[in-house]
């Protein structure tokens, strides 16, 4: 029987497994669309899947990974056939449908976006699950009526995967963007992607109280807890926050005063069960307004049997803006 190589994560008596080994093709899930993965990449949700940190894997065996970028083998699905090129994100690949840190993947064609034209299958994985959510965010904050004009917009947890695309993508669309880092020492880095200004984690940290001064009018948020919870009192009257992470957990000890005093609005931003219309509309506008040269600055290579050692440094915060993973 046909086997290709891919990360498998399996139960183990305490916590889980992950180990790179031959997975056999009469074990893929049901789908009516085959995909030869080229590239995948490294999200937050990865290193969880990975080192078990948290319950992501929801069934065993599982092959982690929740991005692709690959040429469609095999298809009976109307929209799609072999050699077309395809984005695949979410839709619970990695958590309970079979993932992309493999050669081979079987899906719903349903779940597929065609790769836009100026962006390659490699440049598809720089952006990944977390640029495609820092332009789900993006696009939220404009649907919401926020401008360039309506003031500053807030970006925490900047370094990392979502805040990197964040900041390059609302600084050239105009906004004046404040990134918000827990490591100073990537001040240039950031400034370098568009951002105005550079402001310590710390400052949102603090305790939290009901309002606080005005300071922008609106952001995005992959932080979550008291970081979330104080950017939502500094917002100014009738703007609007775009939460997408939980990087320091899923509490929130905030009040209602943002909401009911200043007509604040906190707007959820889901990647995995995203419409596919928002997803098509959110890649057609990063093939546009994403700079690909800021991109490539951005992102780092790495191969398959290398994701597992990177699972715990995307945890720690060790790693820079994007990674992505050569597959074939």
């Amino acid at each position: 029987m046909a086997t290709f190589k891919a990360i498998r994560i399996d139960k183990a008596d305490k916590g889980t497994t992950a180990a790179l080994t031959q997975f056999d093709d009469a074990e893929l899930m049901d789908g009516d669309v085959t995909v030869r993965v080229e590239w995948s990449t490294l999200n937050y949700k990865d290193g969880l899947a990975l080192t078990g940190k948290a319950p992501v894997v929801r069934r065993f065996p599982m092959i982690a990974g929740v991005d692709f970028a690959g040429t469609v083998e095999q298809s009976s699905h109307p929209d799609w056939k072999a050699g077309d090129k395809v984005v695949g994100n979410g839709w619970g690949m990695g958590e309970t449908h079979l993932g992309s840190y493999a050669e081979k993947a079987r899906v719903k064609g349903d779940w597929l976006v065609r790769l836009p034209d100026g962006i390659s299958a490699r440049d598809a994985m720089a952006i990944g699950t977390a640029g495609y959510t820092a332009m789900l965010s993006a696009l939220a904050l404009e649907d919401h009526g926020v401008t360039p004009k309506s003031g500053p917009i807030v970006v925490t947890g900047a370094a990392g995967g979502v805040g990197s695309v964040a900041i390059a993508v609302l600084s050239k669309l105009g906004y004046h963007v404040i990134a918000s880092t827990g490591r100073q020492s990537e001040a240039d880095y950031l400034k370098g992607l568009g951002a105005a200004e550079v402001i310590d984690r710390s400052e949102l940290t603090v305790p939290v109280k009901p309002l606080a001064k005005e300071r922008w009018a609106g952001g995005v948020d992959s932080v979550g807890s008291t970081t979330l919870a104080n950017i939502l009192s500094m917002t100014k009257y009738g703007g609007a926050i775009a939460a997408c992470g939980l990087a320091a957990g899923m509490d929130l000890p905030s009040s209602v005063a943002p909401f009911i005093l200043r007509g604040v609005c906190l707007i959820g931003i889901d990647s995995v069960m995203c419409p596919i219309e928002r997803r098509k509309r959110a890649w057609s506008r990063l093939a546009s307004d994403l700079d690909k040269a800021k991109l490539a600055d951005i992102t780092h290579e790495i191969d398959l049997d290398q994701v597992i050692s990177y699972g715990p440094k995307i945890l720690a915060g060790e790693i820079r803006g994007r990674i992505v993973v050569k597959i074939v």
